[in-house]
Formats: structure tokens, C-alpha cells, sequence
């Protein structure tokens, strides 16, 4: 059986997580990731988070499908295949301890972007999917960490925030699927990994179902300084943990 922190633990981390996804289309692995690699091996937790993005961003898809920004989702998708298939290779290959500083660093670089909440004035010519949608990919697989990338190119490219709390849900659609995909293959599955997103599925649709609800209420601006501030606080703790370990 599991530590009793993380039967308390790791259910409200869940919650939370996919709450503020449900809200702003993006931020659940940004939280629920660094957060729950305090409680468990990171090389456990990101295919345990995998799964549960799988049925949410499908699901918040769906729901939006009607508002996702086709001609800039599409020409993505090769380039993030490429960089899925290098993550899962960092993935494997790279310590516990390197991968713990290095999520630690792109946590606190985006939550620190997230409380300054410039305005991207930046305008990037279609060309910039490409390095992107890589780079993207890879972080994604490797890290869990790909939402603030996609958020970033399709602001510049000029999206909504309509199109990017809709287009950012169907590029998570199409990664998980593709990193279990390729975590199975690859043989970074295992049962207990399955058991422990099926006891947390419940969690996360009662989380994504309170986003939603609060979507309207909360405004974008004030989602993302929340995120900002948990970001701030598991990017920290987890570079002090790798530099101590």
C-alpha cells in the first residue's frame, strides 16, 4: 500500500491540477507533475499523469472542438511526433536527479513568466513551428511539460483566448495519446502505474468538472498568477531537492 501522504496527498494535487485546467485549458501537468514528484519517482509519475491528460484533454476537446484553430493545430503535429520520440529517449536515459533539476528550472522559468503576466507583443512567422513544436514535443514527453509552450506560439501567432483555451486541449489530445503510445512500446508502463490513474480518474473528473463550472467566474488573468504561485513553489522545492540529493 501506498504512504499515507500520498493517499491524501496526491488526490488533492489531482484536484487541483485539473481544476485550473478545466478553467484555463492548460496548466495540469505544470502542477500536477513537479508537485507529485515529492510523493513519487518522477519516471513513475509522468505516465501516471499521461493517462489522466489522455481522458481530460480528449474530453475538454471534444466539449470545444468547435473553436480549435485548424490551420495552425495541424502543421504542428509532425514536428511534436519528432520531439515525443526524443523525450521518451531523455526520459529513459537520463537520471532521476538531472531530470528533477532540469523540470525544476523550466517550472520556476514558467511560473516566474506567469506572475510578471507580460503581454506577448511577439509575432512568430509560420515557419517557427517547426524548432517549436520540437522542442515542444520533447519537453512534453520527457518532462510533462508542453502547455505554456503551445500557449506561447499560438498567442504569437495570434490566436484567441477562445482558440487557445480550445486548441491547446486538442494538441494535448493528440500527445497523450501519442506518448502512451510510445511510453508502451518503449516499456515505461507498468500495472501499477494503470491502477494508480484508474483510482485517480474520479479525482481528476471532479476537477475538471469544477474548472468548468468556474470558467466565467475566474477570470484567465487570475488563473494564470494562481498557476504563477504554484509554479513558483514546486519549481523551487525542486531544484532544492535535486541539489541535495
Amino acid at each position: 500500500m501506498p504512504p499515507l501522504e500520498v493517499l491524501i496527498f496526491a488526490p488533492l494535487v489531482v484536484l487541483i491540477a485539473y481544476l485550473i485546467f478545466g478553467i484555463s485549458g492548460f496548466g495540469s501537468t505544470l502542477i500536477a507533475v513537479p508537485v507529485l514528484a515529492h510523493l513519487m519517482p518522477l519516471k513513475f509519475v509522468i505516465p501516471v499523469v499521461v493517462l489522466l491528460d489522455c481522458v481530460s484533454a480528449i474530453s475538454m476537446g471534444v466539449k470545444l472542438r468547435a473553436d480549435v484553430w485548424k490551420s495552425e493545430f495541424i502543421p504542428m503535429l509532425p514536428f511534436l511526433l519528432v520531439g515525443l520520440f526524443i523525450g521518451a529517449f531523455v526520459l529513459m536515459n537520463v537520471s532521476a536527479q538531472w531530470l528533477l533539476l532540469i523540470l525544476g528550472g523550466f517550472v520556476l522559468l514558467f511560473g516566474m513568466n506567469y506572475l510578471i503576466d507580460r503581454k506577448s507583443r511577439i509575432r512568430l512567422p509560420r515557419w517557427a513551428v517547426a524548432p517549436i513544436g520540437v522542442f515542444a514535443g520533447t519537453t512534453s514527453s520527457a518532462f510533462g511539460v508542453g502547455g505554456p509552450l503551445y500557449v506561447f506560439y499560438f498567442t504569437a501567432r495570434g490566436a484567441t483566448p477562445e482558440q487557445i483555451r480550445a486548441t491547446v486541449p486538442a494538441v494535448f489530445s493528440f500527445t497523450t495519446v501519442a506518448r502512451i503510445a510510445i511510453f508502451a512500446s518503449v516499456g515505461l508502463f507498468n500495472t501499477q502505474m494503470v491502477i494508480a490513474a484508474a483510482a485517480l480518474l474520479p479525482v481528476m473528473a471532479l476537477g475538471l468538472w469544477c474548472g468548468h463550472r468556474l470558467h466565467g467566474r475566474l477570470s484567465r488573468e487570475q488563473a494564470i498568477r494562481i498557476i504563477g504561485g504554484l509554479l513558483l513553489l514546486s519549481g523551487t522545492s525542486l531544484i532544492v531537492r535535486a541539489v541535495a540529493s
